[in-house]
């Protein structure tokens, strides 16, 4: 995985990364393997994920064929765009 800094803004980059690795689901896997899982445990788990997705994807469907509402959309935030300031180097 790859992250670009952008004028020497490391925050923003980090920010990126953090963003990238929890939508590819880095952060998860991680976190599962600090410690043990009991072979019991990870079935109970694994159940639930199942579960979890085949009751969205029933949602989905029924959704895209009209029986339930389609989900609102969320308002999206306007944010005036920063230009960059050059960094002011020392004259010697």
């Amino acid at each position: 995985m790859r992250v670009f800094v952008k004028d020497n803004n490391v925050d923003q980059a980090l920010r990126f990364l953090k963003k990238k690795m929890q939508r590819e689901g880095i952060l998860r896997e991680m976190k599962m393997h600090t410690a043990y899982e009991k072979p019991s445990e990870k079935k109970v788990r694994e159940k639930a994920e199942a579960i979890r997705r085949s009751k969205k994807q029933a949602r989905k469907k029924a959704q895209r064929e009209g029986l339930l509402p389609m989900p609102k959309p969320k308002p999206r935030i306007e944010r005036p765009r920063v230009p960059s300031i050059p960094p002011v180097l020392p004259r010697i």
